[in-house]
This record gives structure tokens, C-alpha cells and sequence, in this order.
């Protein structure tokens, strides 16, 4: 695995051990709706972890970028259609989505070549 795609893991991975042993009953309520969401329902998975990247572009978060284009990978989205979610988001979120465009491509291409 490429060292940006560890160096996100690892961080995600360490810093949600230390949120959920703080015991915080909102906290973990969060984390468990976030889980449920994404689920199969009316909407696939897919479709949800597409409307979670666009989402996650638009409010400029490039960790929830770099989380959602994991699990598109997972789910095995092809570049095109990652392409038209960024076309998307950028169209909804203007040009000031670009640089998280920038370092959205940056990582799906190290998730292509790991």
C-alpha cells in the first residue's frame, strides 16, 4: 500500500480508538448512525458512498474525501464514474472545489496502484 494511503489509515484508525475509549455515549451514537447510513436501504451502498463523496467534496473535507474514495474503491467504481461524481461536486460546490479535486485524483490514483 502507498505511504498516503497508510499514513490516512493508520491516523483514521488511531485517532477513532481514542474517540470511542472515551466512552462518550453521543460520540458513539455518531459513529453508529454514520455506519447504518451507508447500508444497503432503497439507496445501494454504492449509491450512497457516491452521494457521501460528492457531499464530502462539495464541504471541502479531504479526509472524508480520501474515506469515501476508499470505499468506492472497495466497491469497485471504475475512474469514470469517480469522474462523474467530481464533475458533480464541482458543479454543485463551484471552482473552489478544484484543489480537493486535485488531491481526490491524487489518491485515486494511488488506490489503482496499490
Amino acid at each position: 500500500m502507498s505511504q498516503l494511503i497508510d499514513d490516512f489509515n493508520n491516523y483514521r484508525t488511531k485517532m477513532n480508538e481514542k474517540i470511542m475509549a472515551s466512552d462518550n455515549k453521543v460520540m458513539k451514537r455518531i459513529y453508529s448512525v454514520d455506519t447504518l447510513t451507508y447500508q444497503d436501504g432503497a439507496l445501494s451502498t454504492k449509491t450512497k458512498e457516491m452521494l457521501g463523496l460528492v457531499s464530502s467534496m462539495v464541504l471541502r473535507c479531504d479526509d472524508c474525501v480520501k474515506y469515501h474514495l476508499g470505499k468506492c474503491y472497495e466497491l469497485g467504481l471504475t475512474t469514470d464514474e469517480v469522474f462523474e461524481i467530481f464533475s458533480v461536486a464541482n458543479l454543485v460546490g463551484g471552482t473552489i472545489v478544484i484543489p480537493h479535486t486535485r488531491r481526490a485524483v491524487e489518491y485515486w490514483e494511488e488506490l489503482n496502484n496499490q
